[in-house]
C-alpha cells in the first residue's frame, strides 16, 4: 500500500492540509478544510465552491480542470494506488507536486513524521537522518490532528529524533492531548534529551492521559550501545532519560531491535532491564526492517532469527518471571522457539505487512506477524508453513509453560 503518489492538478499554490469527504451539503462555513471526493465519471465542474479541492482518482485534473467554472474548488487527480481513500483521512496536498497521506481513519496503524532530523546515527536504522530544514511540518500537523476522528485508538510519533523540536514536540502533545483526548498516543525517540530533567519535566506537565515513549536500549555494555547508535555517551544518556521520565510519570516503552550486533547478550541486557528498569512498561524485541542503513550494512548486521532463539527466550523468560510486560515484534512464528509464540505480536503496519509463497497454506498464518515488505531482499531459510493452528492446551498460550 502506498502512502504517497504524483497528481495532476488544475492550478498551482501552496501545499495545504485537508480531510476528506463525499458530503456535498457541507455548510459553506465548513468546506474550507475539507477536500470533496468525486465518484467515478463524475467531473470537477460539478463540485460545489468552497472546498479546498476536488479529488478524483486516475484523471487528468490539469487537462479537465480547465473546463470547471471560476468558482469551482482546485482539481485534483490523483494515482490509482491512493483509491483505497474514503471520507475521514487527511492528506497533505503539494499542487505542483504529490499527495502525502497523513491519517487514515479505518487504520489502526497512524503515525506522523515529525522531523527527519536526528541526534543519533544507528546501523539499522530504517529511515536514516536527514539535516533538513522540515520545520513546517509542525504547523502542518497542528492543522491535520483536529481534522482526525477523536475515536481514533492510537497516533504513533515518529521521526528522526521528535525531542529535537524541542517547544515543537510539546504544541504536538498538546495539541493531541486537547484534539483526541481518548486517543492514545505513542512517542518514538532515543530518550537522550530526557537526560535534562526539564525536559521531561515540560513533557509530563502537559498531562496527556495515555502517552508512551518507546526507547531503545541495544545492550547492557555501554560501548556496544554507543556503537550501535553511533553516538558516544548515548548510554547513559538514555539511561538517565528514561530515569527522568518515569521520575515523573511518563510512561517508558523500552525497544530492542535484534541482528548480529544485539543478539548474543540479550540474556545479559534482560537480566539488566529487570534489575535496574524494572518501571518501564513494556520490553519490545524486534526483529529487523530491510530498509535504509539496514541493506547498506546488512552483512554486519544479519543472522536468521533461528539462530538466536536461545538468547532470545533467555531473555523473554528472565523478563517475564519478574513480573515484566514483553513481547515480541517483527518476528514470524515458523521461526520462533514454540515457548515464545505467547510473546509473539502482530506489529508491522498494515501498509508494509505482506506474507511471502512459503507462508502457503499455514495454520497459523492469521496470527503471524509476517513480513515487511522490504523482507524480499533477505529472510530466514527456515520459513515454512505450520501444520497445525493453536488450540486452547497449548503451551504458547500460556507463558508460565
Amino acid at each position: 500500500m502506498r502512502l504517497h503518489g504524483r497528481i495532476s492538478a488544475s492550478a498551482d499554490g501552496s501545499p495545504f492540509v485537508a480531510r476528506l469527504t463525499r458530503n456535498r451539503e457541507l455548510p459553506r462555513a465548513a468546506r474550507g478544510r475539507e477536500a470533496l471526493l468525486l465518484d467515478s465519471g463524475e467531473p470537477f465542474a460539478s463540485a460545489p465552491p468552497g472546498f479546498a479541492a476536488a479529488i478524483a482518482v486516475g484523471r487528468d485534473a490539469a487537462a479537465e480542470g480547465e473546463q470547471r467554472m471560476p468558482d469551482t474548488p482546485m482539481a485534483v487527480g490523483i494515482p490509482s494506488e491512493l483509491s483505497y481513500l474514503g471520507p475521514g483521512d487527511v492528506v497533505r496536498i503539494d499542487p505542483t507536486r504529490q499527495i502525502h497521506v497523513l491519517y487514515r481513519r479505518q487504520s489502526p496503524f497512524n503515525s506522523l513524521l515529525v522531523t527527519e532530523r536526528c541526534n543519533s546515527n544507528c546501523v539499522m536504522c530504517s529511515q536514516p537522518p536527514r539535516a533538513a530544514a522540515d520545520g513546517y511540518l509542525v504547523d502542518e500537523l497542528l492543522t491535520a490532528i483536529p481534522l482526525m476522528s477523536p475515536e481514533t485508538n492510537e497516533i504513533g510519533i515518529t521521526g528522526g529524533e521528535p525531542t529535537l523540536l524541542h517547544e515543537g514536540l510539546l504544541r504536538i502533545i498538546g495539541c493531541a492531548r486537547d484534539c483526541l483526548p481518548a486517543t492514545a498516543l505513542h512517542v518514538l525517540s532515543n530518550g537522550r534529551l530526557f537526560a535534562y530533567s526539564q525536559y521531561a519535566a515540560r513533557i509530563a506537565a502537559l498531562r496527556h492521559p495515555d502517552l508512551v515513549f518507546g526507547i531503545p536500549l541495544y545492550s547492557d555494555l555501554p560501548s556496544r550501545h554507543d556503537f550501535v547508535v553511533q553516538a558516544r555517551g548515548a548510554f547513559d544518556q538514555t539511561i538517565r532519560g528514561m530515569m527522568n521520565l518515569a521520575r515523573h510519570d511518563v510512561q517508558v516503552e523500552l525497544r530492542v531491535v535484534i541482528h548480529r550486533q544485539t543478539y548474543e547478550r540479550l540474556p545479559q541486557l534482560g537480566a539488566f532491564i529487570a534489575r535496574n528498569l524494572p518501571f518501564v512498561s513494556h520490553v519490545a524485541l524486534m526483529g529487523l526492517e530491510m530498509m535504509g542503513y539496514v541493506r547498506m550494512n546488512l552483512d554486519a548486521l544479519w543472522t536468521d532469527p533461528v539462530d538466536y532463539q536461545p538468547q532470545l527466550r533467555q531473555c523473554v523468560e528472565t523478563l517475564a518471571e519478574r513480573g515484566m510486560r514483553v513481547s515480541i515484534y517483527n518476528h514470524q512464528l515458523c521461526v520462533l522457539d514454540r515457548a515464545l509464540w505467547a510473546f509473539a505480536r502482530q506489529s508491522i503496519s498494515d501498509w508494509k505487512n505482506i506474507y511471502m509463497p512459503e507462508c502457503d497454506g499455514c495454520a497459523v498464518r492469521t496470527q503471524c506477524g509476517g513480513f515487511f515488505a522490504s523482507a524480499g531482499m533477505r529472510y530466514s531459510a527456515h520459513i515454512r508453513p505450520v501444520a497445525r493452528s493453536l488450540s486452547a492446551d497449548d503451551p504458547a498460550h500460556d507463558p508460565a509453560k
